[in-house]
């Protein structure tokens, strides 16, 4: 179980050091930065964050109008914490419905009783396991912790198993995208890829490259974001070796 974020704030130095607090917590994933409200709305809505923070420095305003616009596009807002160097905008926040409002420079105390009562009050959500796949009167159940891809095929989809299977469903690649754990991404028209797999991505040769089998996956320009994503995601933990 995990909780994903994304960070509003056009200060990349204060992303950091808010990345690096969160980093504690080991359940806590980047899922996006914005610099700006429109940056903020367009990444909040297409990753579905958990939870979102705001620099109401910038232009505390604009941001509170842009969590009053969410809630035409939404049925459930994420945890929204305002950032900020004084304390002019709590009660605005707290009135728009922010769960907390933390003041700069951080305070990690401060963070560390804010987040453990977030866990306590917002349980963090467990995504589904098994996807069943459905044909007239046949029901196939498989765990998704054991797809290597999916790929598309005319109007149906292809499922390939990290044991070398192939499940078939009747179904578009879209259909798909966004009912899979947050570890699957599209990287191509063609292509849907568990990150869980991934041991290589280059950006020369435009193709990603599987942990079984050594397989390679093309992606393409028009996925160029989620690939960026899933790099800065595979990034996070390793040890940085550069030629």
């Amino acid at each position: 179980m995990e909780y994903t974020y994304t960070i509003i704030d056009s200060d990349a130095t204060s992303n950091l050091q808010l990345q690096h607090y969160l980093e504690d917590y080991g359940d806590f994933t980047c899922a996006g930065l914005a610099q700006n409200s429109t940056e903020g709305t367009n990444t909040i809505l297409k990753y579905s964050p958990d939870v979102i923070f705001i620099n109401l420095n910038e232009s505390a305003y604009e941001y509170f109008h842009m969590v009053m616009e969410l809630h035409q596009y939404l049925n459930e807002l994420p945890i929204i914490i305002g950032i900020s160097k004084s304390k002019d905008y709590a009660y605005e926040a707290i009135k728009n419905g922010f769960f907390d409002y933390w003041l700069k420079p951080y305070n990690e105390f401060d963070i560390r009783k804010s987040i453990l009562r977030l866990k306590k009050q917002v349980p963090a959500k467990t995504e589904p396991q098994t996807l069943c796949l459905k044909s007239y009167r046949d029901f196939q159940y498989i765990n998704t912790d054991d797809i290597l891809y999916l790929q598309a095929d005319n109007n149906s989809t292809e499922f390939v198993m990290k044991d070398g299977t192939i499940n078939n469903a009747y179904k578009t690649l879209k259909t798909f995208e966004n009912q899979l754990p947050k570890n699957f991404v599209r990287i191509h028209q063609s292509y849907i890829v568990n990150t869980n797999f991934i041991s290589r991505i280059s950006y020369g040769k435009s193709y990603c490259t599987l942990k079984q089998n050594k397989m390679q996956l093309p992606f393409s320009k028009s996925y160029r974001e989620n690939i960026d994503g899933l790099k800065n995601l595979l990034s996070k933990n390793t040890i940085s070796a550069l030629n």
